[in-house]
């Protein structure tokens, strides 16, 4: 496969060019994931191909030939997580048997706006099931309707991470030239970093929410997975967009500018200050620990100052998510069609106890949890743990630790460092590290900022994926 199927950029380039078309290159997409996902190895990443995709490539390139381009996304082969909304002939179910008949009304805005930037909606890809908000027994990766998701960098061995297991295992293995992934904690960093590719989990509210089966409102987002931080950044570009159905979209600070490319600086990690808490690497075995050593040499050399930090520490569990994923989740079932089986939460768990052998092959102790609370968010648990997360995370947690070092991005292995973050709804970006020398299992280095400081993680990351010692690797399928 050529080497400009595995970048937006280059991909582009050959279209304008026209040494390829969108249709071929949409072709050979095809054919891979009959070769490698569906037969070979199995990775099993893609659980629904677009029956229009090919017709949509050719329209793409008759518009291309009498209009030009649209812009860099223009002819360009991308997968959607199956938890995201698409208006068409493919299902949105996010992996569960319940919703296997389930076709969404309209498109999520994602879906539209990588519609109107000249996208090619490819396919659905598997996930782990309803973005692993169902049993804490569950594996990265595995759901109810999809099956299971491997690494293709050890399948069968190396855990693929999750909640967007498909979207990254299809891009590692150029099944599209890149994915959308959704995260609520950890679920783009998680499977993007065991893939090693980049995935960038913006800010909450940079990108809209609407269309995207929820999890917790304050912490759910949609990011790009790449292979590259500026694909990262052209995806980010299309996506960060205000819509007028999610006022979450409103928060952006007006002066905040959008063009991530643009403002992509290779010479970023000269004189920044980035902090670490080394408790995040006690669960890396050694091989592990040894390219994330080397990733923090390869800052340092590049004229970064790494400071050693302290993240705040709590042992109590928030109520939060629970309480609101009962929310989100009644507010979508409610207005899917009367032939879908369930429309409440607690229809989806008697429909699991009804469907036993098929769809609980690991339980549902999650929801069962989550069904417990009243669903309003007038509970005064769930607002008072709102408020202590919010504090816990910001004021009191990553901001005062910024202002008391200086710093410019907090780091950490993986998506190791997500929890705060996320409870803050600040955003983070993963930049493939390395591979252990034993096994050759992807190691990520996760770079997180302030709300909607994304040009400047893609800055940090950029330089780093730049002059980072350690070159690429292709997953041997």
């Amino acid at each position: 496969m050529n080497e400009w199927f595995k970048d937006v950029s280059l991909l582009q380039a050959a279209l304008v060019s026209g040494e390829t078309t969108s249709r071929e290159v949409t072709m050979a997409y095809l054919e891979r994931i009959a070769e490698f996902d569906q037969s070979g190895p199995s990775i099993n990443s893609v659980k629904e191909i677009n029956p229009d995709a090919l017709h949509i490539a050719e329209a793409l390139d008759q518009e291309r030939k009498q209009k030009g381009a649209r812009g860099p996304l223009h002819g360009i082969p991308i997968l959607l997580k199956d938890n995201i909304d698409t208006g068409d002939k493919m299902h949105t179910s996010a992996g569960s048997i319940a919703l296997k008949d389930h076709y969404a009304k309209e498109d999520s805005f994602v879906a539209s706006q990588l519609r109107k930037a000249g996208a090619i909606l490819l396919g659905k890809a598997n996930l782990t099931e309803w973005a692993n908000f169902m049993s804490e027994a569950m594996p990265n990766g595995y759901s109810s309707r999809g099956g299971q998701v491997l690494n293709p960098y050890g399948p069968g061995t190396f855990d693929v991470g999750g909640s967007s297991s498909g979207s990254a295992a299809a891009v590692a293995c150029s099944f599209a030239t890149a994915a959308i992934g959704t995260e609520t904690s950890g679920s783009i960093l998680s499977p993007a970093s065991a893939n090693s590719l980049v995935g960038l989990k913006p800010t909450v509210g940079l990108i809209s929410r609407n269309g995207i089966i929820p999890i917790s409102h304050s912490q759910d987002t949609a990011g790009p997975i790449t292979r590259t931080v500026k694909d990262a950044a052209l995806l980010l570009e299309v996506l960060a967009t205000q819509d007028a159905h999610d006022p979450a979209t409103s928060t952006k600070p007006l002066q905040t500018s959008n063009l991530y490319t643009l403002e992509l600086n290779p010479y970023s990690l000269q004189g920044a200050r980035v902090g670490v808490d080394y408790t995040f690497f006690e669960d890396l075995n050694k091989e592990e620990r040894n390219v994330m050593d080397q990733a923090i040499e390869d800052l340092k050399s590049q004229g970064a100052e790494v400071i050693e930090i302290s993240f705040p520490v709590t042992e109590r569990e928030s109520s939060v998510m629970f309480h609101e994923f009962k929310h989100g989740i009644n507010a979508y079932l409610s207005s899917c069609a009367p032939h879908i089986p369930v429309h409440t939460l607690q229809e989806l768990i008697a429909f699991h106890r009804e469907h036993e052998e098929s769809a609980l092959e690991y339980g549902q102790s999650v929801l069962l949890d989550a069904e417990q609370t009243s669903g309003t968010l007038t509970d005064s648990t769930y607002i008072k743990d709102r408020i202590e997360d919010l504090r816990i995370s910001t004021s009191d947690g990553l901001d005062a630790l910024r202002e008391e070092h200086r710093l410019d991005a907090f780091l950490s292995p993986n998506a190791a460092g997500s929890q705060l973050p996320a409870m803050a709804g600040y955003p983070s970006i993963t930049v493939p590290a390395g591979y252990t020398a034993d096994e050759g299992k992807p190691v990520g280095l996760t770079l997180t900022a302030s709300a909607f400081e994304e040009s400047k993680l893609l800055s940090l990351g950029y330089h780093y994926e730049q002059t980072k010692s350690t070159p690429h690797q292709e997953p041997e399928l």
